[in-house]
């Protein structure tokens, strides 16, 4: 039992450092292997250069390299790049909520809805905010997210199994985290009769790197709990994972939103 304790130490480490991360959207291309890809930040710059795809007052259409226009598929591909880089590595606190949604569930039915309701939720917050129809201000829909990410977190260490209430919560979380993603997707300027193709680009993208994020923990989870002997995840693993990684989470979530209200 000792040596299967000390086998958990790096899923601890790597939640800690969670601690000292922040939200990336002003530091998303920096120099040294912290950095997002490459390729990727070249996507983006070549979006914001006066040669390549459009300026941010969007007066000119997404170009390709050759100068001609992107078409539907090329433009979602580049956001699609853009939303899973927006996810991982990048989207800290969104991986935390996720992560705090699959350490509630022990049952994959259960996990299921909670995605669902999350993807439901931000995709139609973010698609109201990038057609303009709201207009969601950073100062207030930061800490919400933070405070969102404690909730959940929080409310794993008090029940047991996930409550019959979860999904309805997790939905309109769900809400505020798309207003989030909004806030970033807006920052890239929008091209002028690509805004379809670009905000699906940029939802599949979101989708793709939050479902990596629920499939590797899904998989780590098995494995830790066959080693735990724990096949339900009801006892030890419960024990020694999720109720530490759910209180780790909680306090970083807390720490967030007080910090991003002063």
């Amino acid at each position: 039992m000792r040596k299967s304790s000390t086998r958990l130490v790096p899923l601890i480490l790597l939640l800690a450092s969670a601690l000292v991360l922040g939200h990336p959207e002003d530091e998303l291309c920096v120099p040294g292997e912290g950095g997002m890809d490459p390729e990727l930040c070249a996507l983006l710059a070549e979006m914001n250069s006066s040669e390549g795809a459009y300026d941010q007052t969007g007066s000119s259409p997404l170009l390709d390299e050759f100068g001609e226009r992107r078409g539907f598929f090329e433009t979602a591909g580049l956001y699609v790049k853009i939303g899973i880089g927006h996810i991982l590595p990048d989207g800290t606190d969104h991986i935390l909520f996720v992560l705090a949604i699959f350490f509630a569930s022990t049952r994959i039915k259960a996990l299921i809805w909670q995605i669902s309701a999350f993807t439901v939720a931000h995709t139609a917050t973010l698609g109201l905010a990038a057609a303009g129809v709201i207009s969601p201000s950073a100062a207030v829909v930061e800490p919400l997210i933070a405070f969102t990410i404690a909730f959940v977190a929080i409310e794993n260490l008090v029940f047991k199994d996930m409550t019959k209430w979860r999904p309805l919560v997790v939905f309109g979380f769900g809400l505020i985290h798309g207003l989030g993603f909004a806030g970033f997707f807006g920052e890239l300027g929008l091209p002028p009769g690509q805004f379809w193709s670009a905000l699906i680009g940029f939802n599949v993208g979101v989708e793709i790197g939050q479902l990596s994020v629920v499939l590797a923990a899904a998989l780590l989870g098995v494995y830790i709990r066959r080693r735990l002997d724990d096949p339900d995840g009801t006892a030890r693993y419960r024990q020694f994972i999720a109720r530490p990684a759910s209180l780790l989470i909680g306090l970083t979530g807390l720490w967030w939103g007080v910090t991003r209200l002063l």
